[in-house]
């Protein structure tokens, strides 16, 4: 059941910020990225966001970033929406990888804030129009400050969203009343980009989730919105409670979900492969840890 009164979202609600594949040499594995793909449309995600954080996008190519957009979206077709990080900290960079995403039939594309450099707001508005202006992408913001060092300011936010295709935010900021500001007074779509934010980001009017535990348990994160959306709430919470455990295992415990959900993957016999350097795989014991707590979840 779908409720009248929010709006449709512009990529899908259960998103995953996929893991990208790699061979046991460090090559990307394009057959299993469309493997992978594949089984998580087909457990619930109704889109994929590809070269993300979670997908490594520093450590991968532009070819790579390309190739990866086409290969998932010959897996899937017009099953799932694709969004593809294009995010760097150079705009002319930046909008060169969003004009190769939507050539290579992206739907969307996710730009992160600038890292290191950490522009002042006025410089970090003109690059999020600039590159959203240069192509027919429609942009979701990815407001991530603990990794990038600037936050894009609710003030900032008000005034991108008069932009025709800035439309949606990866929300990662940690900050509640702020999301709540923006969502108060725009249109922008916002996604939870923090698993343990999922339902309650969604309780107050977001989209939906751009997950990272989604890549091992896409069913339990899609049946969180659903279970919302049709109105049964204490089981949305419950699944939400259910799953924090394993949230704070793969992605709130020290390392970084891309090690912790790798590690997990490799051990359910699903593509994902090693790490790229300079992270390094989890250890036996915290993959033995984290196969223990995604049994305990997915048992009920």
């Amino acid at each position: 059941m779908t409720n009248p009164d929010r709006p449709a979202p512009p990529f899908g609600r259960a998103l995953c910020a996929m893991v990208t594949p790699f061979t046991p040499t460090g090559a990307l594995d394009l057959d299993g990225a469309g493997l992978l793909a594949e089984r998580l449309v087909a457990e619930g995600c109704d889109g994929l966001v590809l070269g993300g954080t979670t997908g490594e996008s520093p450590t991968l190519t532009d070819d790579e970033k390309t190739e990866l957009v086409r290969a998932v979206r010959a897996a899937v077709g017009r099953r799932a929406t694709i969004v593809a990080g294009v995010g760097t900290f150079d705009t002319r960079h930046t909008v060169d990888l969003t004009r190769a995403a939507e050539q290579a039939g992206a739907d969307g594309a996710l730009v992160v804030t600038p890292y290191y450099s950490r522009p002042p707001q006025d410089a970090l508005e003109a690059h999020f129009r600039e590159v959203a202006d240069a192509s027919g992408l429609p942009v979701m913001l990815y407001d991530i400050p603990g990794r990038t060092g600037t936050r894009i300011e609710p003030e900032t936010m008000l005034r991108l969203a008069d932009h025709p295709r800035i439309v949606a935010v990866k929300d990662c900021s940690y900050d509640f009343l702020g999301t709540q500001k923006v969502l108060a007074r725009t249109e922008l779509a916002y996604y939870a980009g923090c698993d343990e934010h999922i339902l309650a980001l969604y309780a107050v009017g977001a989209a939906g989730c751009v997950s990272t535990v989604a890549n091992v348990v896409p069913r339990q994160v899609a049946d969180i919105l659903a279970s919302f959306e049709a109105g049964d709430t204490a089981r949305a919470a419950r699944l939400q409670l259910r799953a924090t455990p394993l949230i704070e295992a793969t992605t709130a415990a020290g390392l970084p979900g891309t090690v912790t959900v790798k590690a997990l993957l490799n051990a359910l016999g699903h593509p994902a492969g090693p790490v790229r350097p300079p992270l390094r795989p989890a250890t036996p014991e915290t993959t033995t840890q984290l196969l223990s707590l995604y049994k305990n979840f997915t048992a009920l």
